[in-house]
């Protein structure tokens, strides 16, 4: 046993120390794959800022003339070289002053009006920076006069709804969100959607624009007239345009880009280097993620340590557990259960433990109860016949013929009770020996019934025409069982019926009683030895207890079951079914 321990621990010692090895790979490569991410996060993060940082300026600005400031503050913050030329390799900024040469290829190209979302820049699906107002920027006049506008729709729809917000374009037009349209409608939010004059010929210039891109072609082909709208949607005016939706929405983005032209600064390229100027280096693991790996290495050693210990002991303690109730039930205890925790396999060697120990104590019950009942059942005739040798011996009584036909019934009696025994021993032996034989039912029971003459209770057979193979005798023992049982609990003026008939391919045989019947809780117990309902045990109520015991072995021995039905009051009725087949030898 001790070593059997032993080697499990070993080899759970084993497979953890593998498991902490495995997961301390898993988890280094976990926390240095985050490490790489967080590294190039935030490289990628960097060059994002200064590339949205200097598209802003773009789309603001009309030239890169005042960009050198900028550029120069960045690279101090970011600890990047940031160089940008105009396309045709004129320098614009550099922020670094020792004129090292830039790499061969840019990092990007800073164009206001084809931004590269790459670098998760914001933009529209014609890919113009929304910074890029141009003409549609409005003045500081009309920013106060609509940011007044708007408080006062704000207030209306917020003391209507709760909701609204107010968003500002960055040309300057604020505009209500997260409002409901019918309140935002009834509190004269319309006013807020109309362009100002600003815009509106900054709109109307692009429609011309558009117009002209459309109608270019033969001078036969009608001319398209559309109107732009604020969210540079269109309508047409006059004559239906014949151009597809594609068409105008190209012709809509190259006059976008043409009249943006004018107030952004031109296409740039962008080099992002070390400060050194040459191109970037793979990352390093900075201190904190150094520390931070040597802790995780750290942690899984310690954890390793303590699920060692914990799987230890709670692998020894169950042991010791079950060893110690072992040692309960030798010393002659034999209830003794212990505690199951978990489902793995000593929690089910506990279930199996506590199980066979419960299954001990009710055997051990079972068999002083057994003991107790063959001595009740032989105590009274072995009684009846000593007390009466001993009266005749002292003179007190005579031997005449009615005492010895007391005595011979206490002796068959006697005999009955042993009899019974023994098939039940043999039963469960499994040494009860059968003799099948083909066996007609009907007449077969007709010679049991014929064997009864109760006196008042009609007794009579009900069987269909039907054969079987079984032992003619054990069966007739059986049934004769079930049948005294049936006139020995059903009053004078009732009846007994004992019926046989064909079940597919089993023979079932009932004997039906109008008897005071079984209480529903002692219905499982019909068939136990020596149990009766009548727990005086007298002579006169029940036989010896073992009548239904031996009917239940009899009829597992042929293959089949024994049942009972009872409804208090009403009788009960006893079913032996069995296969039509060839009994077992």
């Amino acid at each position: 046993m001790r070593r059997s321990l032993l080697l499990r621990l070993f080899v759970l010692s084993a497979l953890v120390a593998v498991a902490s090895i495995a997961a301390t790979a898993w988890l280094a490569a976990r926390t240095t794959s985050g490490a790489i991410q967080q590294e190039q996060g935030q490289a990628l993060a960097d060059d994002g800022n200064i590339y949205r940082g200097l598209l802003k300026y773009a789309a603001t600005h009309p030239n890169w003339h005042d960009v050198g400031a900028q550029v120069r503050g960045t690279a101090s913050i970011t600890g990047r070289r940031i160089a940008l030329t105009l396309t045709d390799g004129t320098p614009i900024a550099d922020s670094a002053t020792d004129g090292r040469p830039l790499p061969l290829r840019p990092s990007i190209v800073v164009d206001p009006l084809s931004v590269d979302s790459g670098l998760g820049q914001d933009t529209t699906a014609d890919r113009i920076d929304p910074d890029a107002v141009g003409p549609y920027a409005l003045s500081e006049a009309d920013r106060a006069n609509l940011g007044a506008v708007a408080q006062r729709v704000l207030r209306c729809v917020q003391g209507r709804s709760g909701l609204g917000s107010i968003e500002t374009s960055p040309g300057g037009h604020p505009r209500i969100e997260g409002a409901d349209p019918f309140v935002l409608s009834s509190c004269n939010g319309s006013a807020l959607s109309k362009p100002t004059k600003t815009e509106q010929a900054a709109l109307d210039q692009l429609s011309t624009l558009v117009n002209a891109c459309l109608n270019r072609g033969p001078e036969s082909k009608p001319l398209a007239q559309i109107q732009v709208l604020p969210d540079f949607t269109w309508v047409h005016r006059g004559v239906a345009a014949e151009e597809s939706e594609q068409a105008v929405r190209s012709c809509l983005n190259a006059a976008r880009r043409e009249q943006l032209t004018p107030f952004v600064a031109p296409a740039a390229s962008l080099y992002l280097t070390a400060p050194g100027g040459e191109p970037p280096a793979g990352f390093t693991l900075s201190p904190e993620n150094k520390v931070r790996l040597f802790q995780v290495a750290g942690g899984i050693l310690l954890l390793t340590l303590l699920v060692t210990a914990f799987a230890g002991l709670r692998l020894i303690r169950p042991l010791r557990a079950l060893t110690g109730a072992a040692r309960r039930m030798e010393a002659g205890e034999t209830g003794a259960q212990v505690k199951v925790r978990g489902r793995d396999e000593i929690a089910r060697l506990g279930t199996a433990f506590n199980a066979m120990s419960a299954s001990r104590e009710r055997l051990e019950e079972t068999r002083k109860m057994m003991v107790s009942d063959i001595a009740h059942e032989l105590r009274t005739p072995l009684s009846n016949i000593r007390g009466w040798l001993e009266a005749t011996q002292d003179g007190i009584s005579r031997l005449d013929d009615e005492l010895v036909d007391s005595l011979l019934e206490e002796a068959v009696h006697l005999q009955h009770i042993v009899d019974d025994l023994q098939d039940l021993a043999l039963a469960d032996a499994g040494a009860l020996r059968l003799h099948p034989e083909p066996v007609d039912v009907a007449a077969l029971l007709a010679q049991v019934v014929a064997a009864f003459r109760p006196e008042g209770v009609s007794l009579t057979v009900s069987a269909d025409p039907v054969e079987l193979t079984a032992d003619p005798v054990r069966l007739r023992q059986a049934v004769g069982n079930l049948v005294s049982n049936a006139v020995r609990h059903t009053p004078a003026g009732g009846s007994v019926v004992v019926r046989g008939r064909r079940d597919g391919d089993d023979v079932v045989i009932e004997v039906a009683d109008t008897g005071a019947g079984i209480a529903a809780e002692d219905l499982p117990h019909v068939f136990d030895r020596f149990w009766r309902a009548d727990k005086a045990r007298t002579r006169g109520t029940g036989g010896s207890g073992l009548g239904l015991a031996i009917v239940r072995k009899l009829a597992e021995a042929h293959g089949g079951t024994a049942t009972a039905a009872s409804v208090p009051d009403q009788g009960s009725t006893f079913t032996l079914r069995l296969p039509a087949g060839t009994a077992a030898p």
